[in-house]
């Protein structure tokens, strides 16, 4: 019976060790798309306790998202810097946790303020902007249970959004 139990230990073990690896190094270079925080120890809530200190793993997550979903909507040689100036996460910490529990309600929305510049090929600027995004029905939109239990679900399915609609698919 011991034996059975820690050949179960030991398989539990490498399994878990498996997915723990670090991310892979031959992941595609986004180099298309670049990403500024403004004064992030300013921002509202982009925090991972309540310690009220900003997550730089937080930012980096977004900053990856962000990366990813406009990359493959901008043009050849056009080049797009997005620099966020605020930022709200979806759901609070309550005080007083030790656990550092967000908790997701729906008077917590995700917020983010952001500036945005696309560019040509040549440096030309198309297009650029403030935009101020906040989504009211963040639990209504129809995310996988997967992408769901993923950090900032809402917050990157929220940029997704922006993007989408900021930069059109051209047929």
């Amino acid at each position: 019976m011991k034996t059975s139990a820690s050949l179960l230990i030991a398989v539990v073990l490498a399994t878990s060790s498996c997915q723990l690896a670090a991310p892979s190094t031959n992941a595609p270079l986004i180099n298309n798309v670049a990403v500024s925080f403004q004064d992030p120890d300013k921002f509202t809530d982009v925090s991972d306790s309540f310690s009220g200190s900003y997550s730089q793993s937080y930012l980096d997550l977004l900053s990856e998202h962000l990366k990813k979903t406009a990359s493959s909507r901008l043009a050849t040689g056009q080049k797009l810097s997005v620099a966020f100036t605020d930022i709200d996460l979806a759901g609070d910490i309550p005080p007083g946790r030790a656990d550092s529990v967000r908790f997701i309600q729906s008077i917590y929305i995700p917020r983010m303020q952001l500036n945005f510049e696309l560019k040509d090929a040549q440096g030309a600027i198309l297009k650029k902007g403030e935009r101020r995004l906040f989504d009211l029905n963040f639990q209504s939109k129809l995310i996988s249970p997967m992408e769901r239990n993923q950090p900032l679900s809402y917050d990157k399915e929220m940029l997704a959004d922006w993007v989408k609609q900021e930069f059109p698919l051209k047929n």
